[in-house]
């Protein structure tokens, strides 16, 4: 009996060593397992109607899944990319001939400004044509500008890494899914009795709802402001419309970016223009943030707003880039269960 007992405790100690030992081992693979999880669990029917296109060759059909998925991710973070790429070499050439020449006069509408607007006139006349104190001003701010510069250029990378490790992993979930899923189901059974089928259809629900809500109004207006800028000739169309993507999850965030470039051709002159940009931004870029993303977050669940912002902060602080759309996921899932098992615990509180 004793003997039995210790045999128990042994091989308890040694499974729970074993799950340490692979959870320290996929540690630094998490962000891309559970976003490439979450990929193929929202585009698994279309990957069934694909798979039956193709005569039922699994791996042809999960080959061209990914392939579509490679194209949607990882190309506008290879846009963005690229687009910082030319843009630093602009802005070099754009430093040099400020060296040169130094700061154009000063705009006379500065100095309408309440009260910072006559010191911030009279600062710019000061530093106008004079490239060497220009330079000396903004050797004052190379480090932090430096710093930052480092900084995103590590999460941009970051980024890439986890996307393209999701892509390759979310082949191979494609190729066993309905293996792994019978498997999960399984373990759901064992722990939640019952109500792991209802549990599942909260989470797929759940997870549909969000990713199709924050990613396709994020994919909708990042098209939307491309076509836009390219219109009215914004510079650097792609990167503002990349930046447009990551920041259609905050409410606030794609107004910073058509209002800002409508404001620069507003100071180019470009009155008419200027006017065709704030327009196209607030009717069809924030049109589809306010109307077809709560439409569709709606179908999957109805989420507090403060979810998904804490969803979207909290992602970018634990996941980087790629936590922008991982953590609201993550968040929305876990309220909506937490949800489901309060009421569950009310109704039988009240039962009894």
């Amino acid at each position: 009996m004793e003997s039995t007992r210790a045999d128990r405790i042994l091989a308890t100690v040694a499974l729970t060593l074993l799950g340490v030992g692979c959870v320290y081992v996929l540690r630094p693979f998490v962000t891309s397992l559970l976003w490439a999880a979450i990929l193929v669990s929202t585009a698994w029917q279309p990957f069934l109607w694909v798979d039956r296109l193709v005569g039922g060759r699994r791996a042809l059909a999960a080959s061209l899944m990914t392939l579509v998925i490679t194209v949607v991710f990882l190309g506008p973070v290879l846009a963005m990319a690229l687009g910082m790429a030319d843009n630093l070499s602009e802005l070099g050439g754009a430093a040099s001939q400020l060296v040169q020449k130094g700061l154009p006069d000063a705009p006379n509408w500065l100095q309408q400004i309440p009260l910072i607007g006559h010191w911030m006139h009279e600062y710019w006349q000061r530093l106008a044509h004079d490239g060497a104190r220009l330079m000396t001003e903004l050797g004052r701010f190379a480090k932090p500008a430096q710093d930052m510069a480092l900084t995103a250029g590590a999460a941009i990378a970051r980024g890439v890494v986890d996307l393209s490790l999701s892509v390759f992993l979310a082949f191979f979930l494609f190729l066993h899914g309905e293996a792994l899923a019978r498997r999960l189901r399984v373990a759901l059974l064992r722990l939640a009795g019952e109500r792991a089928n209802y549990l599942l259809s909260i989470t797929e629900g759940t997870i549909h709802g969000v990713i199709y809500g924050i990613l396709g109004t994020a994919l909708a207006q990042a098209g939307l402001a491309a076509i836009g800028f390219l219109i009215a000739s914004v510079p650097g169309p792609m990167v503002l419309a990349v930046a447009t993507f990551f920041l259609s999850v905050v409410p606030v965030g794609p107004p910073l970016i058509w209002g800002g470039a409508a404001l620069w051709l507003f100071h180019q002159g470009e009155i008419g223009w200027a006017i065709f940009m704030a327009a196209w931004g607030f009717f069809l870029v924030s049109t589809v943030d306010n109307v077809i993303k709560p439409f569709i977050i709606s179908r999957g669940s109805s989420l507090p707003f403060a979810v998904v912002f804490l969803g979207v902060l909290g992602g970018v602080l634990a996941f980087g880039v790629i936590g922008a759309f991982l953590g609201p996921t993550l968040l929305a899932l876990g309220y909506r269960l937490v949800g489901e098992w309060t009421t569950e615990e009310s109704a039988e509180a009240n039962a009894g």
